[in-house]
């Protein structure tokens, strides 16, 4: 009978392997609807782009170089190194790697341990296998572990794996979305700051000089060739222009403060570094727009408004699990004895293992509520997706459009700064040889001044909408960014545990 026993075990142990087999293939399937990415009509070419070739992600990779500032290039560097946005989107990114090493370890057996000491005295007549006669203390020792594993048949866990996977990839994108943001906001701020400055300069320059009129006016008067109206009205356009210099260091300081939040330190830690001054930056190549899809794959926010809609799709593959039976396979041992040598040999063992299951059966349409909740919501990310593609669209088109016109604005102040500087010269000439009236020089020095202003502005505006092309176009930074270091390092030290790492193909 001996050689039997095993076949006999064998035979007991088939229905067992068989049912495990197929909770293992059914654990393949996955309820609720699987992602598709979504179809959207997209223009072939920008209505507002001059011809030219598609353009190669490197044409938009690090395009602030293009504007040839050494200044902004260190700037561009220190704030992304110390933004506090950027700070937030890594601290994000390390929340969603989290979360989804916790839906991976869900999708694997759990192993617990357990242990106690006991003091113990019972009534009993006659000793029994752990304890002994009546009225006499004893000490139990006890050890065990459980174990459990839910087979995860309609895929509740691996739905749940999924939405985690592509959150963590929304969250990357997040952080290239900020990253995006950053820079051009640096670069806004920087051009305008040095904006700011050149129009500080010239009106300094132009106050001077109207200075100058004004007291060759006062000359003439005393000579008796100038009325008394004319010195007032010379006066009267120096102190206008000098009343712009306080406006506009105001708006400068401003322009500084900003630089200095953006790169995640104080306002003014910048001013003694601005103050050295430089020229307004100005595009030396013009950027290639390339074809509307491309912001599919440019584009920060349009990445992550995708990768939101496949969470939420996969989230209703969750709710949809929750309709169906959980079943899971459970199984402890327990040991027991009076001494801590004789636990798992000279001891009481005992073991139990088995399926179970769990069924929903009525819970008043909460369940099916939650469903409906999470299709509303993966229609919600859908409709964000294709609000977000066209808002892309436009932020293309009108870059386009503004850079564009306002070239040919500058075209035109640059001629008028030219001639209105040529006419103040020569009325100012003609004023001081008596053949011109101080009306003529009065209007041409003020004209003069505005087209300069105008023309200072507008090449601030080119440099500005270009940078906001490059922002639309899905322009950014190009280098790996480290979202691994934690902006608290915590005292404390964590147990150590047993840990399975899986490999993450996530970046």
């Amino acid at each position: 009978m001996t050689p039997d026993v095993p076949r006999q075990r064998l035979r007991r142990a088939v229905p067992v392997l068989s049912c495990l087999l197929v909770a293992t293939l059914l654990s393949g399937c996955a309820v609720g609807p699987d992602y598709h990415a979504p179809e959207i009509g997209l223009p072939l070419q920008w209505a507002n782009a001059p011809k030219q070739k598609p353009a190669a992600p490197r044409d938009l990779a690090r395009w602030w170089r293009g504007l040839n500032d050494r200044t902004l290039d260190a700037l561009m560097d220190e704030a992304v190194a110390g933004n506090l946005d950027v700070a937030a989107a890594k601290a994000r990114v390390r929340e969603a790697r989290a979360n989804r090493k916790q839906a991976i370890a869900a999708l694997f057996p759990t192993l617990d341990g357990a242990g106690s000491l006991t003091r113990n005295r019972n009534g009993n007549s006659a000793p029994s296998d752990t304890a002994p006669v009546s009225g006499s203390p004893y000490t139990l020792y006890q050890a065990g572990f459980d174990a459990s594993f839910e087979l995860d048949i309609f895929g509740a866990n691996k739905r749940s794996l999924e939405a985690s996977t592509r959150a963590l990839e929304a969250s990357f994108d997040d952080l290239d979305a900020t990253l995006l943001t950053l820079l051009g906001d640096v670069a806004s701020d920087y051009v305008e700051a040095r904006g700011y400055q050149a129009r500080i300069a010239l009106a300094k320059r132009t106050a001077t000089s109207q200075r100058e009129t004004a007291a060759l006016t006062k000359s003439k008067f005393d000579a008796g060739s100038a009325s008394a109206v004319d010195v007032a009205k010379a006066v009267a356009q120096a102190a206008s222009t000098e009343a712009n210099i306080p406006q506009l260091t105001a708006a400068y300081v401003e322009a500084v403060h900003r630089l200095g939040i953006l790169l995640g330190r104080e306002p003014s830690a910048l001013a003694a570094r601005m103050e050295r001054g430089g020229a307004i930056p100005a595009p030396r190549l013009p950027l290639k727009a390339g074809i509307p899809a491309d912001v599919l794959f440019r584009r920060p926010d349009v990445r992550k408004a995708e990768r939101q809609l496949a969470q939420y799709t996969a989230k209703i593959g969750v709710a949809t699990a929750a309709l169906y039976p959980s079943v899971s396979l459970t199984g402890s041992i327990t040991t027991s004895a009076q001494k801590a040598g004789d636990l798992a040999k000279g001891s009481t063992i005992g073991w139990s293992w088995g399926p179970s299951a769990t069924v929903p059966i009525f819970n008043a349409g909460s369940l099916l509520a939650a469903v409906e909740a999470a299709e509303a919501q993966r229609d919600q990310y859908l409709l964000t997706f294709r609000s977000t593609v066209l808002t892309a669209l436009e932020d293309v088109e009108n870059a386009l459009v503004s850079l564009s016109e306002e070239r040919k604005r500058a075209r035109k102040l640059a001629e008028s700064a030219k001639n209105y500087g040529e006419a103040a010269r020569l009325s100012r000439a003609l004023y001081q040889t008596g053949t011109s009236s101080f009306l003529d020089v009065l209007d041409a020095e003020r004209s003069a001044y505005s087209a300069e202003d105008s023309l200072l502005q507008s090449r601030v505006a080119i440099t500005t909408d270009w940078i906001a092309l490059a922002k639309a176009l899905g322009g950014g930074w190009d280098r790996p960014v480290d979202v691994s270091k934690p902006e608290v390092v915590d005292t404390g030290t964590l147990p150590h545990l047993i840990d399975v790492r899986v490999m993450d193909p996530v970046r």
